[in-house]
């Protein structure tokens, strides 16, 4: 099935607030597991840098994975980092180490390079997939840990429509929609492998993590 691309950003408050009242429990336990799995951290990690945080529920989950660590995360989307703040002022444990900050990963460039890149469904939402592998390149250093989950685009429409009802049955219609419009607009996993030829970023694998996630992870060399 050909790529059907989808709007970089989620503007929409409407949209927002779904997702920050979605139940993303499994998917997001499971994030975390893998990236325990397939990118261990030798004692402190240094800043991590979480790309495309949306409402910040992974965020929160990796400050807990990794409490020695401070953690800046980014988003396009104002309507999401809205939520993403809301929750964080009820949680005063991440007052101080947690700083989210409104902007395209395309433009965004600190003094510095993080210890831990992380990323959750973000690089199906960007027009040009090499400006995410850029992104990851110029933000990171060498030993830099990486750990990426996105979709992977299934075979038919029909198929991904099966997937939005198995996996997301009970979750609003706008939900269901998303779901589906990323499905579409995914990489299967040898584009992604071609894309990090095409970065320069040939240490890191590619690998299918459930029927409908693959997984990119290594050390940057």
């Amino acid at each position: 099935m050909k790529r059907i691309p989808e709007p970089e950003l989620m503007d929409d408050p409407e949209q927002a607030l779904a997702y920050g009242r979605a139940d993303f429990e499994e998917p997001h336990s499971s994030f975390i597991k893998l990236l325990k799995e397939h990118c261990p951290l030798p004692g402190r990690t240094g800043t991590v840098l979480d790309l495309g945080c949306g409402t910040g529920d992974i965020t929160f989950r990796v400050g807990r994975a990794f409490s020695d660590s401070a953690i800046d995360a980014i988003d396009g989307s104002a309507a999401m980092l809205f939520h993403a703040n809301e929750e964080l002022i009820k949680k005063p444990e991440f007052l101080g180490r947690i700083q989210f900050i409104h902007g395209k990963i395309q433009e965004f460039a600190p003094e510095k390079f993080y210890g831990l890149i992380v990323s959750n469904s973000l690089l199906h939402h960007i027009p040009d997939p090499a400006d995410f592998w850029s992104a990851v390149k110029r933000l990171s250093a060498p030993g830099t840990r990486v750990f990426i989950m996105d979709l992977i685009r299934p075979g038919t429409a029909e198929e991904a429509w099966r997937l939005v009802e198995t996996y997301s049955p009970d979750e609003p219609d706008i939900l269901k929609r998303d779901f589906y419009n990323s499905l579409l607009a995914a990489f299967e996993i040898d584009e992604v492998k071609k894309q990090l030829i095409e970065a320069g970023l040939c240490g890191f694998k590619v690998t299918r993590a459930s029927d409908r996630h693959l997984i990119v992870y290594g050390i940057r060399d």
